[in-house]
């Protein structure tokens, strides 16, 4: 089914499946820092955003732990941490530039003196930058959020260096895996048979049933991505959570469902990780057979930590399409979200 153009054609009217391939240009994107401040003291930092537009946020949460010297905290709501002040940068992130809760977050760090950055593609959140001369990246629009990743995660990158919490080499690996990235995307395409198409096997294997999603502590950010692009793009309902915490309860609550139900899930595993948390992967999988469905296990690809997150994250985006197409739905539209957000207005 996957290898009729005629059908990805007629459900993929949007063309995302070749968008996603085309994921590896947004490596190249020279974010630009208008109305740079001049660094002060930052004692902590506080990156708020919601949605798609808040992976990068968690990519960067994993990918700087061990060269950032203050706490970095996510915020995913309205409401900014009670710890922030004049000492915090707060970077509010929101693709459309007009997300309530990241405007929200945004104006609660006007009014506590906080260091302030912003990245948009434009709306509210962007205006509100220009008007107070905050220092912004405009990334390029046109995309999804969830398929805007890598302009987002580029951006955080530079605004980060350029408030000195951070050096610049991640935002230099990020194009200096554009290559490589785009040949492992190449195996994807539409024009490479099921056969040969590690992407669409995989979404063969995870359709008609509900997705779970696990990785460990350094690359939990593509378990709660995948989540995102099944939602939003298969239009399945999927869950996610990560080792080892899932050892302490979850892997308890399996315990009592028979194999048969539906759920398919997925192990991300990498070199990079602690061993002890592919030992437990590993583990729970023979302790819970016969309970659970056995895990389609992922062995992410790359040397660095940063390759393997941009591999799975493309893999995800690509996969997921693939999903949405053998779904019978169109992948690109959220038309539910856009209502939601409508009737909130």
């Amino acid at each position: 089914m996957l290898d009729d153009k005629n059908l990805l054609a007629q459900r993929d009217p949007g063309n995302t499946r070749t968008s996603a391939v085309a994921v590896t240009t947004q490596t190249d994107f020279a974010a630009e820092v208008e109305s740079p401040a001049i660094p002060g003291e930052v004692t902590s930092v506080v990156l708020a955003g919601m949605g798609g537009s808040a992976l990068a946020a968690d990519m960067v949460k994993v990918l700087t732990a061990d060269q950032i010297m203050v706490p970095l905290e996510v915020t995913k709501g309205y409401q900014l941490p009670n710890f922030v002040n004049e000492k915090t940068l707060v970077i509010a992130i929101s693709h459309s530039g007009n997300t309530e809760e990241t405007m929200s977050c945004y104006q609660q760090a006007r009014e506590r003196g906080c260091q302030l950055a912003v990245m948009a593609t434009g709306g509210k959140l962007f205006a509100a930058a220009e008007a107070d001369n905050v220092p912004r990246v405009r990334v390029p629009s046109g995309g999804q959020p969830r398929m805007s990743t890598i302009y987002h995660l580029r951006g955080l990158l530079k605004l980060l260096s350029q408030f000195e919490v951070i050096d610049d080499s991640l935002y230099h690996a990020v194009a200096a895996s554009g290559v490589w990235l785009k040949d492992q995307l190449s195996q994807w395409a539409e024009e490479v048979p099921t056969a040969d198409n590690y992407a669409k096997q995989l979404a063969l294997k995870l359709i008609g049933s509900t997705q779970v999603f696990y990785a460990g502590e350094l690359t939990w950010p593509l378990a709660y991505k995948w989540k995102i692009s099944f939602n939003e793009s298969a239009k399945n309902v999927a869950f996610w959570n990560q080792y080892p915490e899932f050892s302490h309860n979850e892997f308890i609550g399996w315990s009592s469902h028979p194999v048969d139900k539906p759920y398919k899930v997925v192990d991300f595993r990498s070199s990079l990780e602690r061993s002890r948390i592919r030992e437990r992967m590993e583990l729970t999988d023979r302790l819970l057979s016969g309970m659970r469905p056995k895990a389609e296990v992922v062995e992410l690809q790359g040397e660095t930590l940063l390759e393997q997150l941009l591999w799975g994250l493309a893999l995800g985006e690509i996969v997921s399409i693939y999903a949405g197409i053998l779904n019978g739905v169109n992948p690109e539209p959220v038309a539910l979200v856009e209502q939601l957000k409508k009737e909130l207005s």
